[in-house]
């Protein structure tokens, strides 16, 4: 989510204990709408990132650096001017406001000691650095604001600061419980007449105010009883309460390994979620958006890839329905040759010009009527009827090998598609892109520059359960194979999502018991390695490996097996330690 006015205090909580009484040791701009301050204060040194971008504006505590430009821009050189080595003051936020200021002292030319402000306002396309004097007259800002760009404010130099009251919020902090229940009597449901009505407070935010008061969102705040105003009234005040005090629990939530929201207070809404508690805001904010900024370049790099798999699988999905529906044109071949083994049986009562025949099938010993060819003899209508069974049967054969063919390829497909999906890396996609051209589906040339093949490096995933035990993921097709045919051994165990695309899944035993916990957290993990990851429930087929047979040409990952156990596994990988390294496989 944006970043909103709770999302705020908690920076500046954060801010407070490690800027003030700091000074301004760096200044930086690597970008036209970013700032790096570097603060020292006693011992600590700490870089604050601020970002005014219109698409993502941000501010956090980081350890990041980044390239500056040769020339420093002029803002830049205004600030290293005026509040380079500032002492700061203090920080603060005006009300529940998107909006940080921090208060520096600094010497003048002449030797005086002179207040500035540095204002970061955190408001999505109207976000923005504002530099002010002791009496918020804007001396620069990050952007210029003009009255042709803006009615509400101009942000230029020598212009009064404000904060634009423009929609007429409430302040939260300062509202008590009456007067929220009085805001609460407007056509909106609950939730945006909460985060319409009051500052800093966004949709998600009111809408769990909302899910803890257990009111009916669907309903209009004015058509609420008196009771549930009181109730709703109460919640928020409380909720309220806890911004107040500042008991912040910095945390993000996953699906799968991608993060969904992040949050100063934990969302009972967010329930279903895997989440993870940080010790800072600054820590939440930057493992979210760098997380996001992974898998949003991963997409990136894989949308060619997922754009041929998914043409070719559309164009199999379409010939299975066509070799189908003409396997079901085969369907009358039997009856065909019944018809003329019936007609050479009984064709001598066939009467001139008659234009069917009843017969006894003697196949199941009741009555059966053959239409004929009036023009034809009995002999040569059964002969017509043998040439049709033959040529479908003919047709049957050929496409039951083709249907076969086809419906490998699909399985093909969709494997390599599910491989694509748990890629976290760009060396994920080597081998990848190496199965597409091996099986001809695109050009070899065309996925590395010059043709050179690109070296490989991505290993299977690797976890430790929670008894002590290996186990070890395919992130592919071949690593499926290495991993089963290779690595593991005779007595190791062997799991798989049952019928549906996925990873192999080996626990190495080492010659020990297995015991069921592991089992439940190895089959956790094949079912959140498969196609059925957003299932509740997965079924898991497992067995020793001496079990698992490739099939005479079959593609890599592609195994038969005929003793096996199956179980009912939730998709999880939580609860288990991963290792990075995988000392003993080599591709």
């Amino acid at each position: 989510m944006a970043l909103d006015g709770i999302a705020i205090k908690n920076i500046v909580k954060e801010m407070k204990e490690k800027m003030v009484g700091g000074r301004m040791s760096k200044i930086a701009q690597p970008e036209n709408d970013e700032l790096i301050l570097t603060i020292k204060n006693n011992k600590d040194t700490h870089k604050l990132y601020i970002s005014a971008s219109a698409g993502l504006p941000l501010i956090y505590f980081t350890e990041m650096n980044k390239q500056n430009p040769l020339t420093a821009p002029n803002f830049c050189m205004l600030l290293r001017k005026h509040i380079g080595n500032g002492k700061i003051l203090d920080v603060f936020q005006p009300g529940l406001e998107r909006i940080i200021q921090i208060k520096i002292e600094h010497l003048d030319e002449l030797g005086d000691l002179c207040l500035k402000y540095l204002i970061i306002e955190i408001m999505g396309k109207h976000s923005n650095i504002i530099f002010c004097d002791s009496n918020y007259k804007i001396i620069d800002s990050i952007k210029r604001v003009s009255a042709q760009i803006s009615s509400v404010r101009e942000v230029l130099p020598g212009r009064e600061y404000f904060i634009p009251d423009t929609k007429h919020k409430k302040n939260p902090l300062e509202t008590s419980e009456e007067e929220i229940k009085q805001l609460l009597s407007t056509n909106y449901p609950s939730q945006k007449t909460l985060y319409t009505s009051f500052t800093g407070i966004s949709p998600i935010i009111a809408e769990e105010i909302v899910h803890l008061s257990g009111i009916d969102n669907a309903k209009p705040t004015i058509e609420l009883s008196d009771n549930e105003k009181t109730h709703l009234a109460h919640t928020f005040s409380l909720f309220i309460d806890t911004v107040k005090l500042e008991e912040f629990t910095p945390t993000v939530y996953f699906k799968q390994e991608e993060p969904v929201e992040f949050t100063s207070i934990p969302l009972e809404t967010f329930q279903t979620y895997e989440k993870k508690e940080y010790s800072t805001i600054s820590e939440t904010l930057e493992t979210y958006y760098a997380t996001r900024n992974v898998i949003s370049r991963m997409r990136q790099k894989s949308s060619e890839l997922r754009r041929v798999v998914q043409t070719t699988l559309e164009r199999s999905y379409k010939k299975l329905d066509l070799q189908l529906k003409q396997m079901k044109d085969t369907e009358k071949r039997e009856m065909y040759r019944i018809y003329g083994e019936l007609l050479n049986t009984y064709g001598y009562n066939v009467e001139p010009e008659a234009k069917s025949i009843e017969v006894l099938n003697y196949y199941t010993n009741e009555m059966i009527t053959i239409p004929l060819d009036n023009t034809l003899s009995p002999q040569e209508n059964a002969k017509k009827y043998f040439d049709r069974y033959g040529k479908l049967k003919r047709t049957f054969e050929a496409l039951t090998h083709h249907i076969e063919e086809t419906k490998q390829e699909i399985t093909h497909l969709e494997s390599i598609a599910q491989s694509i999906d748990i890629a976290l890396s760009v060396d994920d996609l080597v081998q990848i892109k190496d199965e597409l051209a091996q099986y001809g589906y695109v050009k070899r040339q065309s996925l590395s520059k010059k043709g050179k093949k690109e070296k490989i490096t991505s290993k299977p995933y690797h976890y430790i359960s929670s008894d002590g035990f290996h186990i070890y993921i395919g992130k592919n097709n071949f690593q499926n194979e290495e991993l089963t045919f290779k690595f593991a051994e005779g007595k190791d165990i062997w799991m798989h999502a049952k019928n549906i695309p996925g990873s192999h899944v080996i626990i190495k035993t080492e010659g020990k018991e297995v015991p069921d916990r592991t089992y439940e957290e190895a089959g956790g993990l094949a079912a959140y390695y498969s196609k059925g990851r957003d299932s509740e429930k997965v079924e898991i087929d497992y067995s020793e490996k001496r079990n698992i047979k490739k099939p005479s040409g079959a593609k890599p990952g592609f195994v038969i097996y005929h003793t096996n156990y199956s179980l009912i596994a939730t998709p999880t990988t939580s609860g288990l330690e991963q290792v990075n390294e995988i000392k003993k496989f080599s591709n």
